[in-house]
Order: C-alpha cells, then sequence, then structure tokens
C-alpha cells in the first residue's frame, strides 16, 4: 500500500473510521461537522480511499460498512515524517528550534521531556 498526503476530507474520514472502527457512510456524515456534506461526495471518498487500499467494506445486502486498513499510527509516521522533510530539512535540530522559539516550549519541559524518553515513559 503505496501512502501519500490525504487531502483535508479524506483525513477527516479517515480520523472518524479510526475512532469508529466501522462504520457506514451515514455514520460517518452524523460524525462530520455542520453543514453536513452531501451523501454523494462522502460516498465518492470513501471509494477512493478503498481503491487506494486504505479502508475496506463488509457487505450487508447492498449497503457497506467500512473499516480501516492503514494502521492511525502509520499515517501519523508517514505525515510526521513528510512534514519534517517539508518544513524543516528533515533536521530534528531544526524542528526543536522551532518548538523552542516559536511555540513558548520551556527548555525545562523540555529537558523534562528528553529524560522521560531516554528512561523510556514515553
Amino acid at each position: 500500500m503505496k501512502q501519500h498526503k490525504l487531502t483535508h476530507k479524506e483525513e477527516e474520514v479517515m480520523r472518524i473510521l479510526w475512532r469508529l472502527e466501522k462504520a457506514f457512510v451515514k455514520e460517518i456524515i452524523s460524525e462530520m461537522p455542520a453543514p453536513k456534506p452531501p451523501y454523494n461526495t462522502i460516498s465518492s471518498i470513501v471509494r477512493k480511499l478503498e481503491g487506494m487500499g486504505l479502508i475496506d467494506h463488509e457487505s450487508f445486502g447492498k449497503t457497506h460498512r467500512y473499516f480501516p486498513v492503514l494502521k492511525k499510527s502509520e499515517y501519523r509516521k508517514f505525515s510526521f515524517k513528510e512534514m519534517m522533510n517539508n518544513y524543516f530539512g528533515g533536521s530534528v535540530e531544526q524542528l526543536m528550534s522551532h518548538f523552542v522559539k516559536e511555540e513558548d516550549v520551556d527548555l525545562e519541559e523540555l529537558n523534562e521531556i528528553l529524560e522521560k524518553i531516554k528512561k523510556g515513559e514515553q
């Protein structure tokens, strides 16, 4: 299964399926904020995700209940690596510097996090 960056709506559908584990299109739509998208729009997104091998379905007569094949942790790892490469040149140093300078992460807090990682607590 080749991964690529999902669109905002594709990610939204995947997040709902990861949370619900299994859902019909109507259930996916009910989890979305107002204004609710048309049924056909979400149905098309679901079919596209299935075509990409990211979700699958089980049939109940003429209706389908969908479930994720792609694990959330796998997509998170892929997305984070892509973000690291695109915004920080793949540099952990640039990423950490960003958090300290731009996100007001306290150096003491950062050191505590690093200590927890070293101890295997994270």
